[in-house]
């Protein structure tokens, strides 16, 4: 019986997701575990695999669709097998075991020198399927490794731990299989080929586009580049277009002495790296601070879901961070109840992972307040748009000296500007300003925190 596949729901706020490519096409045979479809949600790519054997039978939905959680999107069967000509919708089921977190997630790597064409002609079977012992796909599924470009070394090719090894040793380049299957029919060298994908994994544009500009005329004149939004930079468009389009933003800005910041930030930072291996930065100490002052003002720690205004029991700071084109907020769970010591460690680790495209679905959602910190850059303030379903996010600029007024003096102080932007259907000027004052007030005297 033809089982039906299923668009996944990946978190509790996930509504669709976008269908970036397919591995298979229809009629092709699928392996259980093997990669049959990628999509983009919560700003990540993820790659469904299948949970049953057999054949590819019927794909309802192309490229770019964006498909609601819980949609029939495919059906694997026995070949032959009668399914819709459409597809049947939302299904009653509440979930698709292909759709569980347990979809592999990250790159495939196919190798690109070196290979010996008689072992890996050998190394498939005449269903498609490609030899290989359980420890080398073990192997090639924890490190995101395509198993056919690999050179088996075992007889008539059969691909071994070792050889998966190997492959990710040698010189490699990302790419997903369609893009491999349409470069390898086209007779095209990956190698030459620049992807456009997370870490320069090359996609099925990306060939189409090298096979297109081989075609072209030399002396076609140059136009600028056109590249198409996609992926990441598509995700991030359409959620700051919902979020400009439905939320009424307001913004409020403020200056502050950060003279006791530093000192605190001085007098911590050889404990802090001594217990953890990282430097404490500035980031670090606003999200302590934040995550503090947030306990005292439920509102800025909502969320608006519906038509319902859902108060957070935990305080979860997401910090935006930027990578390769695009932004990603991971989430600090649980900030208000970790000190600046697992604070450090714990933003430095989740932006590493954000910068190599190794966070996870877990990672990335159940933020509850977003932080957006351009301090490294010489900008003193600027307008962060919210991240929804949230209700206000920090805006955090530069440290600089400025002259101010203290005590019926002018001095020089380190001053820093912080922009909150706040959903005014939740909440009022007045209890934002408030909050704000708060962070205010406790970053110029961070040593308050600990009383």
């Amino acid at each position: 019986m033809a089982k039906e596949v299923f668009m996944p729901k990946l978190s509790s706020t996930m509504e669709v997701g976008t269908l970036l490519q397919w591995f298979k096409e229809e009629g092709d045979p699928v392996e259980v575990g093997e990669p049959i479809f990628e999509i983009m949600t919560d700003k990540i790519n993820i790659e469904v695999e299948a949970y049953e054997e057999g054949v590819l039978l019927k794909k309802y939905f192309e490229e770019d669709d964006e498909v609601p959680v819980n949609t029939v999107i495919a059906y694997i069967g026995e070949e032959g097998e009668v399914v819709p000509a459409e597809s049947p919708g939302i299904s009653g089921e509440d979930s698709d075991p292909a759709a569980e977190t347990d979809s592999a997630i990250g790159n495939s790597t196919v190798k690109v020198a070196g290979e010996t064409e008689e072992a890996k002609s050998e190394a498939v079977l005449e269903n498609g399927k490609v030899r290989a012992t359980p420890a080398a796909r073990r192997v090639a599924r924890e490190n995101d490794i395509a198993l056919n470009p690999v050179a088996g070394s075992g007889p008539k090719g059969r691909i071994h731990e070792q050889d998966v090894i190997q492959a990710i040793s040698d010189n490699a380049v990302l790419v997903t299989p369609l893009a491999e299957k349409i470069a390898k029919e086209n007779d095209v060298d990956l190698g030459h080929v620049i992807g456009t994908g997370a870490r320069g994994k090359i996609e099925k544009a990306d060939v189409l586009a090298f096979i297109e500009a081989q075609k072209a005329p030399s002396s076609k004149p140059a136009t600028g580049e056109r590249v198409k939004l996609k992926g990441l930079r598509k995700a991030i468009a359409d959620k700051m277009l919902e979020s400009v389009r439905s939320i009424p933003h307001v913004t409020l800005t403020s200056d502050v002495d950060m003279t006791k910041a530093i000192e605190l930030r001085k007098a911590l930072l050889p404990i802090v790296e001594s217990q953890t291996g990282y430097r404490l930065s500035y980031t670090e100490i606003i999200i302590k601070t934040v995550a503090h002052v947030l306990g005292n003002h439920p509102k800025v720690n909502a969320a608006l879901i519906g038509n319902e205004i859902v108060y957070n029991n935990d305080v979860n700071i997401g910090l935006a961070v930027a990578v390769d084109n695009g932004l990603i907020v991971p989430s600090v769970k649980k900030a208000n109840k970790k000190g600046l010591a697992e604070l450090t460690e714990a933003s430095k680790t989740l932006g590493r992972k954000a910068r190599d495209n190794k966070l996870t679905p877990d990672e990335m959602q159940g933020s509850t307040f977003t932080i957006s910190n351009l301090g490294m850059y010489a900008i003193d303030g600027f307008t962060p748009i919210i991240n929804p379903p949230e209700t206000a996010i920090l805006g955090v600029g530069r440290i600089a000296e400025k002259p101010v007024v203290v005590n019926g003096q002018i001095e020089v102080r380190p001053m820093m500007v912080l922009s909150l932007s706040f959903d005014h259907r939740v909440i009022d000027g007045a209890p934002a300003a408030e909050f704000l004052t708060e962070l205010k007030e406790s970053l110029e005297d961070p040593y308050s925190l600990l009383v």
